[in-house]
């Protein structure tokens, strides 16, 4: 297991949990420098994180929450936000007083160890794992390890559009993404590459089939349906369809020539769906060049990754 997951994603391993149940496994880890996890259970009147360890305190101080804050570039939000949730740390000392034993973490060494070991060595085209964090209408950030966060444009999403992120994810929910770009310490992911081409996803259909699909615009001149992620087609109009239905629909033509799939709405109606979670085509290596369109089609669709 690679030492630089997002948040959350080693709180149950193994080695994990066997560092964190003695004094002597928190030893080895602290001499060692390993990346642990443990869930931030209260932040007190100081800012101070207050750790679940299973058979001592552990606290990580304010100056340490967090990669920036000791210096004032980042927000005790990004303290405060985290209680209930999982945080990774370093151990930096394990105190024995009286009334106990006190594990001192640090969030920002992990981070800084991320930064410097991992994030560092990423280039445009990375494909890495990343997870949701939080949603805005213009995109989602998503924790690409120890809780660095990146963000991913909300026309990057997918090929397909969509008013707002919550439409293809949830907070919380482990991705694949790809990184687009990167200037400084600010990192910009992209996801539509990975859920497939045109000709991979009209692959999985074929005219004369009855599917559904997710109304997604309605113009003057037809509705477009998302019969997945990367792929719409257009249907004919009908009367009251609305953005959002889900519509049964009659394949009629695919043209790849012209990148079109035409369909008729047999039937339409509203049911409120949560996102299920992303199928992939591309899950790890690095992508220098991604041609959305088939071939032979005029219409040339791609994404360049410097």
């Amino acid at each position: 297991m690679t030492a630089f997951l997002p948040e959350g994603k080693r709180i149950h391993n193994a080695a994990n949990l066997t560092a964190l149940c003695s004094f002597e496994g928190l030893k080895r880890a602290m001499e060692r420098g390993d990346i642990l996890e443990a869930k931030a259970l209260s932040c007190d009147h100081e800012h101070n994180l207050k750790v679940e360890l299973p058979f001592c305190r552990g606290v990580i101080p304010r100056e340490e929450g967090a990669l920036g804050i000791r210096e004032g570039n980042v927000r005790d939000i990004a303290l405060l936000s985290r209680v209930g949730r999982a945080v990774c740390f370093t151990v930096k000392d394990i105190v024995q007083e009286d009334d106990g034993v006190t594990a001192i973490l640090s969030r920002a060494d992990a981070q800084k160890k991320c930064t410097g070991q991992y994030l560092s060595a990423l280039r445009s085209g990375d494909v890495i794992p990343a997870r949701v964090t939080h949603l805005e209408p213009f995109g989602a950030f998503c924790d690409i390890g120890c809780g660095m966060v990146a963000l991913m444009p909300i026309d990057s999403i997918s090929v397909s559009r969509i008013e707002h992120p919550d439409e293809r994810f949830t907070v919380g929910m482990d991705i694949f993404a790809v990184i687009k770009s990167i200037s400084g310490s600010r990192v910009t992911l992209s996801h539509k590459e990975l859920l497939g081409t045109w000709e991979e996803n009209i692959a999985r259909f074929s005219i004369g089939d009855t599917v559904t699909g997710v109304i997604r615009s309605i113009e003057n001149y037809g509705a477009f349906v998302e019969l997945a992620p990367n792929l719409a087609g257009l249907a004919e109009l009908r009367d009251n369809i609305h953005v959002g239905d889900t519509a049964a629909v009659y394949i009629k033509s695919i043209l790849p020539q012209k990148m079109k799939v035409k369909l008729i709405i047999i039937d339409h109606f509203y049911e409120p769906t949560l996102p299920e979670a992303p199928e992939y085509f591309i899950t790890d290596g690095h992508i220098d060049r991604f041609v959305y369109s088939p071939p032979d089609c005029a219409k040339v669709i791609e994404t360049e990754f410097g």
